[in-house]
């Protein structure tokens, strides 16, 4: 099998400097056979350096680029992952499908990413375009509190897959942070720093809001204080910046106003700080400071609030590394996948909000 076939398959535009259009034309003006380009495109990782270099050298000069979409629908294995995730504009998922991206490409796979929108109807889609493109395997970040998608359990049974961020409902691998130990050291941090905190939580988007709620519950009973939950709207959204203006909107309205906020995540803060300054309180940890407030995840965005949010800062390079390392242990059947589960840990990071 010498991978990418065909005319139809491989061409893909006419350069404007060499007019190369197919594998074979290629070959042709690179000097070398056809098989050994094709390797190439195909695991480049595999060939010698000094070839890889050669080829590397024709393809910037020549600008040819194969369809690798095409050519791999015909290949039982194909180069291809798929990745879904429920929001590409939040930057937790465009840092983690960045680095999923730079690692597939020096193993020498081809990543595909979709986004699910935080919709099972939408998911289901994905899931099905996965299958069409015959993808090798699949790194998931699922959505939903219940159950997993049917389709998806489907698509576990015929490909490696790995789940990441949100833990799915079954025994399956999987990578992500561990709730209970990063929720246990911001709650025992603001414990011992000011009054015990109340919760504000996630919607019920996927299994991490649950995760994160009891992980909060154990932190305050490990410090001997009693868990406050500020009520949430009755919506499941993505919309995590509104939920958290509007919580923190009613709770500074009520009688008894929190002193200490934890969010679920630094998106529901951002909502939080911004409810704070409209009710004109000072938020931080310094004296005189009406209220603190500290989320979770260490968002891009995070350092930059005002004032800059204390949060956990979740390992997203750590995160793309190890699901990768396992799905291609697994595509490889090396045995080297490591545990089923990885959790990993969280670092506190002390910023002027609280």
């Amino acid at each position: 099998m010498t991978g990418l076939e065909g005319d139809d398959s491989t061409k893909d535009r006419d350069d404007e400097g060499t007019g190369i259009r197919t594998m074979e034309e290629f070959a042709a003006f690179v000097g070398l056979s056809r098989p050994t380009v094709s390797k190439y495109f195909n695991d480049p990782v595999s060939m010698r350096a000094k070839t890889r270099a050669r080829i590397e050298a024709a393809v910037e000069q020549s600008g040819f680029r194969p369809n690798l979409l095409a050519s791999n629908l015909k290949r039982s294995r194909t180069r291809v992952l798929g990745v879904i995730i429920p929001d590409n504009s939040d930057p937790f998922y465009m840092e983690l499908t960045r680095c999923i991206e730079e690692i597939a490409e020096r193993a020498g796979y081809f990543s595909f990413v979709l986004t699910s929108n935080g919709q099972r109807e939408r998911e289901t889609e994905a899931i099905g375009r996965l299958q069409s493109l015959n993808v090798a395997g699949a790194i998931v970040v699922p959505i939903g509190a219940g159950e997993t998608n049917t389709e998806l359990a489907r698509l576990e049974a015929r490909i490696p897959l790995v789940y990441v961020d949100s833990r799915p409902d079954h025994d399956a691998p999987f990578v992500g942070t561990e709730n209970g130990q990063s929720f246990n050291l911001i709650v025992d941090y603001l414990c011992r720093s000011g009054e015990p905190p109340a919760f504000l939580g996630m919607p019920e988007v996927n299994r991490n809001a649950g995760a994160r709620r009891r992980a909060y519950a154990a932190g305050m009973r490990a410090v001997g204080a009693e868990p406050v939950f500020l009520d949430l709207p009755k919506e499941t959204t993505w919309n995590f910046e509104r939920v958290g203006h509007a919580v923190m909107t009613a709770a500074l309205a009520s009688h008894n106003r929190p002193r200490t906020v934890l969010c679920a995540n630094d998106r529901l803060a951002f909502g939080a700080l911004l409810a704070a300054w409209e009710a004109g309180l000072r938020v931080g940890h310094a004296e005189g400071s009406d209220i603190r407030i500290a989320g979770h995840d260490d968002h891009p965005l995070a350092r930059y609030t005002c004032p800059p949010l204390t949060t956990v800062a979740q390992n997203c390079k750590e995160i793309a590394r190890t699901a990768m390392h396992k799905l291609i242990a697994r595509l490889d059947d090396t045995g080297d996948e490591g545990p089923l589960c990885c959790l990993l840990r969280g670092d506190l990071i002390l910023r002027a909000s609280a």
